[in-house]
């Protein structure tokens, strides 16, 4: 999946620059809808890998789509209210997966885990109908139809020219850095959570010991989820009051502490798992910092290809994430102080993010490049 988000992200990216904003959005949403439902059908693991990747990236282009589409869109007053309030779309998103999916392993299928999920990833067919209205309200924005007339669309290579290539390491650093520790962070919830509980509920039944794991998973998600709700509405005056380096600054040193405390300070098992919060909060609430930064980095006819690839080069590197939580969920007993222990190791991340900010680009004050 982290693959073929990069992928999509980067290739999608292009294609916005080339195809429009609106048709790349509708086959973008397209794509992810009929990828994740197809999962509820796949008969062995390569399929259900094939149905992912579908879906990845249909889901890495709508990114892409969504970030230039507002930016060209909205008034330059409004540019990072509009950013930012569209990416509360993910926490806001994962809340309802999170109540999903409870609903459907912690409640309905309880005793049926063996084909539960399957109906869990039968739900991704609801944006297919989003999709139809998107096609029938939403227009090209007239800035990315003049551009188009007027230059041909960026390249990929364009990025790495002296004109842009500053631009370019500004954005993808800090995008780079934010996901490695979001994707660490948000892979080991279910590991850290089930781990706890089954500590907690030693010597208790197995349908008990089950139901508590299922509601400490959501416990922390939902902890992570609404932290990642306030700090992406706070990137906005964050944004507009300090800068977007100091802003960068804040958050890097937020999330960095959060991490260390949250798994490095001797805290009882439900306190730890609140700790998701402030995490949420930094970790996650910077990331929609980069729906309005990184468009404000490249002219319009670049747009989609710079954002596309900055926002997902950072994926390529997280993809080896999975086989690390695989490899630690394995150890069995052993896997929660192994999960906690590489996320205290994570929490430097952010930290050595910081030598890189005399090298990002401000862009407070600037209006949108044409």
């Amino acid at each position: 999946m982290l693959i073929g988000w990069a992928a999509g992200g980067i290739v999608f990216g292009r294609i916005a620059d080339r195809l429009g904003r609106t048709r790349t959005l509708l086959l973008t949403m397209g794509m992810y809808s009929v990828g994740t439902a197809a999962c509820a059908l796949a008969p062995n693991i390569w399929s259900l890998a094939l149905f992912r990747l579908v879906a990845s990236l249909g889901i890495g282009g709508e990114w892409v789509c969504g970030a230039a589409m507002v930016s060209e869109t909205v008034p330059e007053k409004r540019r990072v209210d509009a950013g930012a309030l569209l990416y509360t779309a993910a926490p806001t998103g994962l809340f309802l997966a999170t109540f999903i999916v409870y609903q459907i392993q912690g409640v309905y299928f309880r005793g049926a885990p063996e084909i539960a999920w399957r109906y869990v990833f039968l739900s991704g067919l609801i944006p297919a109908f989003v999709a139809v209205v998107v096609r029938l309200m939403i227009k090209e924005p007239a800035r990315w139809t003049h551009a188009i007339e007027r230059a041909r669309p960026g390249t990929i290579r364009e990025l790495f020219s002296p004109a842009y290539r500053a631009l370019t390491f500004s954005g993808a650093s800090m995008a780079m850095i934010n996901l490695l520790v979001w994707w660490s962070v948000n892979a080991f919830i279910p590991v850290v959570a089930v781990g706890l509980a089954n500590r907690v509920s030693a010597g208790a039944s197995a349908i008990n010991a089950t139901v508590l794991a299922e509601q400490w998973k959501a416990l922390a998600t939902n902890a992570f989820d609404a932290g990642a709700l306030i700090g992406v509405l706070l990137t906005i005056p964050a944004a507009k009051i300090l800068g977007r380096r100091n802003m960068f600054i804040v958050y890097f040193l937020g999330g960095g502490l959060s991490i260390l405390a949250a798994f490095g300070l001797p805290l009882s098992p439900q306190m730890r798992l609140y700790m998701y919060f402030p995490i949420g909060v930094t970790v996650w609430g910077i990331t929609a910092s980069f729906a309005f930064y990184l468009p404000e980095l490249f002219p319009t006819r670049l747009r989609g290809t710079g954002a596309g690839f900055c926002f997902n080069l950072g994926r390529f590197v997280a993809a080896v994430g999975p086989f690390v939580v695989g490899g630690i969920a394995a150890r069995g007993a052993n896997a929660l102080d192994s999960a906690m222990q590489a996320l205290f190791y994570c929490g430097w991340i952010p930290l050595i993010g910081l030598l890189l900010m005399p090298w990002v680009i401000e862009t407070k004050g600037r209006a949108l490049p044409d």
